[in-house]
């Protein structure tokens, strides 16, 4: 989808940002069928490919950290597997407005961003991506490490959570 927004974006910028709207709204409806699709099936499917301890610690995990999960990979441009945290999030009984918000957030800034790239830079977008794709791992990496540390604040503030079984 980067690639065909950043393409469209270069072949005419006038329509960038209504190509990136449009793969803003193809994004959250792909991503909210996966995570139906999820919501049915994917709880027998972990189970079945996963060891019990497995599943437990994945679930406890997932519930504390799940949407950051997702709102990592969802928002930058480089390759990570957006699905799997996607079909968790279903499995694990996220909910769905919360999961939808996540997805707008993180594919506004990273389309919107695609698109501005496509339309200012033109023919070279793709070649300034490969370039900077260090930084960019570096930046996913970075804001990780920053959203993981405020989660971790707020739960030392907060009372206990209850385990989830």
């Amino acid at each position: 989808m980067d690639l065909l927004l950043v393409s469209l974006s270069v072949l005419d910028p006038s329509k960038a940002y209504l190509a990136a709207t449009l793969a803003v709204i193809g994004s959250v409806v792909g991503n909210m069928v996966l995570f139906y699709v999820a919501r049915k099936g994917g709880q027998a499917y972990l189970e079945r490919k996963a060891s019990p301890e497995k599943a437990v610690k994945l679930r406890r995990w997932f519930k504390r950290y799940g949407l950051l999960t997702v709102f990592i990979p969802a928002l930058v441009p480089i390759p990570l597997p957006t699905k799997v945290f996607v079909l968790c999030a279903g499995a694990f009984g996220v909910m769905p407005l919360s999961f939808c918000i996540t997805i707008i957030i993180a594919r506004i800034p990273r389309y919107f961003g695609m698109a501005w790239l496509g339309a200012q830079v033109g023919v070279h977008s793709v070649d300034y991506l490969r370039a900077h794709v260090w930084e960019l791992v570096a930046f996913a990496v970075g804001l990780f490490a920053f959203l993981y540390l405020l989660i971790k604040i707020r739960d030392r503030m907060s009372p206990a959570t209850p385990e989830v079984s």
